[in-house]
């Protein structure tokens, strides 16, 4: 093992939760690139390093795939060359999802000891990292943390052997345990025949979708859209959060007669969906259809994210579950999960509002494709009793009004924005109080207010962003115009935080709501 020193890069601006993420092309203003070959080899070669400590031995093997995006094949390149200098045996499987580079790892004939993930999720097209995984799981943000300093330090694996690079595609096994899990839940070689389900990939990874799983179960997948990879983003970004690709995929189950929607993130850990009606499954539809499947198959905790609302709590409650509101953050979501199962606690999932679900039976991964295939399953039973898969959500209260409204800090709190954010947090929920309002009980991360009859009827979230100098401010009520009224209670209570918290985006807000 040797040290080469590092410099001129700024290891901690590339951590990114539990990812390497970074500026990977030029072409946008004040975004310089610092996902250089560079910093991307001395990553990985640091990965390497702490790899061959933590298994005891050097001879290893190393899986690397990508996502559509534009700088996938430089950094490919980068990463396989970084580990075969490292003396690691390369399997590159080229385009393919994030979850099957984990679901590879759990392949013994392939014997794969990590792989690596080049994807940035749904960011813009000139970003791009690196996800590492282990057999056991996806590294923890410490983890990430320890790999940028040793690739700070220069540390490597010091070897005159040189590793070798095999080509191999794993997303076709991938798929096929898909389709094989759904006929043996089905019982059933075709059970999709008859159906109409179409795909929006939005030009990232999950085309492969429409043609290796729905076709194969008999599914009619004309119309699906946007299936060919383009880093380019042309029609709209991959993610299930966003309005204008929410809003494709619904205008495409309805264009088409189609019985059902799915919709996919760049590397297809999230996913989507809409019903036969062109009706959006997202957000707290999505944990309500996933936990109304799951929980009638035995009761559990479900556990959530923070900004989920009141009413799928009453209605996980209602399907015989209970509902745990934990941190935002899907890695967050998943630890909660495993620590009450290894309590004694059946805990069947845990999901983001995002669209990142993780379900124990399938190694607690967030699988977009494993998660729309689960409900595939249910949408086949379904289509046999003449009812369909909203009919598993018809009991969901839904808020009268929901909002977002983020909220940056001025030039005098950007310096400290973190320190501020949290003080900030935690004075408001005096004077909430103070106010006469309620704080929820159930509440793990920023602070949960609970306006009553008068002043809004319902709930309000202030917490700061887990990657950018932002307060995101999601509320919704039960009141028509409901929103605006917390809106402006929000206003009073942040008003003193004025001169560091930028309140343009709330003011605006209640300007137009």
């Amino acid at each position: 093992m040797k040290t080469v020193t590092k410099k001129n890069i700024n290891w901690p601006e590339l951590k990114s939760g539990t990812d390497v993420r970074g500026v990977a092309i030029e072409g946008v203003a004040g975004e310089p690139v610092n996902l250089t070959d560079e910093a991307v080899a001395a990553i990985v070669k640091a990965f390497c390093y702490r790899l061959a400590q933590s298994a005891g031995k050097t001879d290893l093997t190393v899986a690397v795939g990508h996502d559509s995006r534009l700088s996938a094949k430089r950094i490919s390149d980068c990463v396989c060359n970084a580990l075969t200098q490292s003396a690691c045996n390369v399997i590159f499987t080229g385009l393919s999802s994030t979850p099957s580079m984990f679901m590879l790892l759990q392949d013994k004939q392939l014997c794969a000891d990590a792989s690596v993930m080049i994807t940035a999720s749904h960011l813009p097209y000139n970003k791009n990292g690196l996800k590492f995984f282990l057999p056991s799981g996806g590294l923890e943000g410490k983890d990430i943390t320890e790999i940028l300093t040793l690739a700070g330090e220069g540390k490597e694996l010091s070897s005159a052997k040189q590793g070798s690079i095999k080509e191999k595609s794993y997303i076709d096994t991938y798929c096929a345990g898909l389709v094989r899990f759904v006929r043996e839940k089905t019982g059933k070689e075709r059970p999709l025949s008859g159906k109409k389900i179409v795909v929006d990939a939005g030009n990232g990874a999950g085309g492969f979708y429409v043609e290796k799983v729905l076709q194969p179960l008999g599914a009619n997948t004309k119309g699906s859209q946007f299936l060919e990879p383009d880093g380019h983003f042309p029609n709209h970004i991959p993610n299930p959060e966003n309005k204008d690709a929410m809003h494709a995929i619904s205008e495409c189950v309805k264009k088409n007669k189609a019985d059902f929607g799915i919709i996919f993130d760049t590397d297809v850990d999230r996913a989507g969906a809409v019903d036969a009606k062109g009706e959006e499954i997202n957000r707290n539809r999505l944990i309500a259809l996933i936990s109304a499947i799951l929980l009638s198959e035995k009761p559990g905790t479900i556990v959530t994210d923070s900004v989920t609302s009141d009413g799928l709590a009453q209605f996980i409650a209602n399907h015989g579950g209970k509902h745990c509101r934990y941190k935002r953050g899907y890695k967050n979501v998943i630890d909660k999960s495993r620590e009450l199962n290894d309590a004694g606690e059946y805990s069947p999932l845990a999901i983001e509002t995002s669209g990142h679900a993780a379900l124990k039976e399938n190694y607690f991964l967030d699988d977009g494709a494993y998660l729309v295939t689960r409900i595939l399953i249910s949408l086949a039973k379904l289509s046999s009793e003449g009812k369909q898969i909203s009919d598993l959500i018809a009991d969901l209260p839904e808020p009268a009004e929901t909002a977002e409204v983020r909220l940056g800090f001025t030039d005098a709190g950007k310096p400290d924005f973190k320190n501020i954010g949290a003080r900030a947090i935690e004075e408001i929920k005096e004077a909430a109080i103070a106010m006469g309002l309620k704080l929820a009980p159930d509440n793990y991360e920023g602070v949960r207010i609970n306006f009553g009859q008068g002043r809004g009827e319902g709930w309000a979230l202030i917490r700061m962003s887990l990657h950018e100098p932002i307060l995101p401010v999601n509320f919704e009520s039960d009141a028509k115009s409901g929103c605006k009224v917390i809106a402006q209670q929000l206003v009073e209570l942040l008003q003193p935080y004025a001169d560091k918290i930028d309140l343009t985006n709330l003011n605006q807000y209640i300007k137009n709501a």
